[in-house]
Parts: structure tokens; sequence; C-alpha cells
């Protein structure tokens, strides 16, 4: 793997963020920015190939040309380690999601999901995980949710939650590495009766049977592409909360689900992201 690193004001990174979070798929595992001092700031980004570090700078160069990428090898995993690693415990509504070291000082009430830092995503620091955990919380605040459906379910964080909260989850995700961690996840966190942990599509886990909630926190084509099967499988009543989405997506999003009788109930922002929650009447 590759990284490649650059300085430049927060206008110049900013645009080439966004320029690649706009590309789908994206040549990038993952791209972060930060204030490195004030007034410099600093862009990641972990290209997993020479051929995606190339892509990934002719992007950068077209949005913000006056950025010098600097590379260089690393670890296919460290990104993950050098992201995640000591982050501090996160919290949304009743959850708190952290790893062991930081889980142990939290004696709030919260409810505790455990999840350590590895190649699945949803540690919940990012927006749009935490869009879907306040999504969640504020449908847990009206009634109860039986039935979860998580589509992309990465770390499992969505369907843990949801299981902690006594629904029963079906966790669906198509990177079996991914998966395989979920499911660690769920024991670890003693809700492996409630969730099931499927590698894979899952179309025929999920072909006649409905839900009363539904995630898909996952990227704007493919959610546009399954709005069909979502409105499907999903009860009458019942919730949809849309992420993975850019604040600048989410328009084409809603106008791809509104079309199909969904009620959009509110929009959650969270710096660039946006988390759409529907029902159906």
């Amino acid at each position: 793997m590759l990284l490649l690193t650059a300085l430049g004001t927060f206008a110049q990174i900013r645009a080439a963020a966004d320029e690649l979070d706009r590309h789908d798929p994206s040549p990038a595992d993952a791209v972060s920015w930060f204030e490195e001092k004030p007034g410099r700031f600093r862009i990641e980004i972990y290209a997993p190939t020479k051929q995606d570090a190339l892509s990934a700078e002719a992007i950068v160069g077209a949005a913000a040309p006056e950025l010098h990428l600097k590379q260089k090898k690393v670890k296919t995993a460290d990104w993950v380690a050098m992201s995640l690693e000591g982050l501090p415990a996160v919290r949304a509504g009743r959850f708190v999601v952290a790893g062991a070291h930081a889980l142990m000082g939290e004696n709030n009430g919260r409810s505790k999901i455990w999840i350590e830092a590895s190649e699945a995503f949803g540690t919940g620091h990012h927006g749009t995980t935490w869009g879907c955990l306040m999504a969640l919380e504020g449908i847990l605040r009206e009634r109860r949710v039986e039935r979860v459906l998580d589509i992309g379910a990465g770390s499992g964080v969505l369907a843990i939650a949801a299981a902690k909260q006594g629904a029963d989850a079906l966790a669906i995700e198509i990177d079996h590495r991914a998966a395989a961690i979920a499911e660690i996840n769920t024991h670890q966190n003693k809700v492996a009766p409630r969730v099931r942990v499927i590698a894979g599509d899952g179309a025929r886990y999920i072909a006649g049977k409905q839900f009363d909630l539904v995630f898909a926190n996952i990227l704007m084509r493919p959610l546009i592409r399954l709005a069909p099967k979502l409105v499907r499988v999903l009860e009458p009543g019942g919730t949809l909360i849309l992420s993975g989405l850019l604040r600048t997506q989410a328009p084409l999003v809603r106008e791809a689900y509104a079309n199909r009788g969904l009620i959009l109930e509110k929009q959650i922002p969270k710096e660039a992201w946006m988390t759409l929650v529907w029902r159906k009447p």
C-alpha cells in the first residue's frame, strides 16, 4: 500500500478530499485530513496499488494543483492502526462506541459497543456511522425495533447497537474479511444469538422478508441502484436509514427514494456527510 501526503491551506486540502470522495469507486482505500498547525492542513491518502496512487495524484492535481503530494510505502494494515489506534470513545445518544482501552472509563449508563480498530469500517468516528447511530437513537425514543437489516455492515456496529436494544438483526457485508470481523464483534459484545452475519451479497437471505428497520451505510451509486430492493424489504411503517453520502450527493438519493413513496423524516448532517431517515407509510 502507498501513502500519499500533502500540506496546504484549508481550501486546497478540502477541495482535494472532496474530489476524491466524489469518485465512485475511488482509487483510495482511505482519505483523511486534519489541521496540523494553525492555518496549515494535511491530507493523507492510502492507495492499494501504484496505479491507484497515480489515479489519486491526477484527481488531486485537477482539484488543487498547488498541492505537492509525497509518496511512501506502508504495510497494508498500517493505515488502520495509524488512523484508529487510541481514538477516544464516540458517544451517539444512548450509545458509546470504542475499543476496550476507552470503554473501561465509560460509566455513564450508555449502552457500550466494543469495536476495536480493524480493516472493517465502522468505529463510530466517521460522520456516516455516527449519523446512523443518532438516527437509531431517534427511532428508539418512539418505538421498539424488532427486525433489522444492515446492508454494508462493516464492523457490524449498527446491527450490534440494535441488538443491544432487543432487536434481531441480519448483517450483510460483501467483504468476507470484514464479515469475519463483524462476526467476532457480535461475540465480543455478547449479541451473537441476535445478529446473523452474512458474507456476500445476501440477496437470497432477504428474499420474501420484510424488516421494520433497514440500515444501508454504503455509497451513493449502490444506494440509488438498490432503491427498489430496499423499499421492498421495508415493512409498512418501517424506517430506512441511508448514509455513506456526502452532503452534495444527498439530493440525488432523496430523489431516488422519494419517487418510491417514502417520506423523508429527518436529515442528519455531520461534517461533510449526510444521513437520511425515511419512513414507509
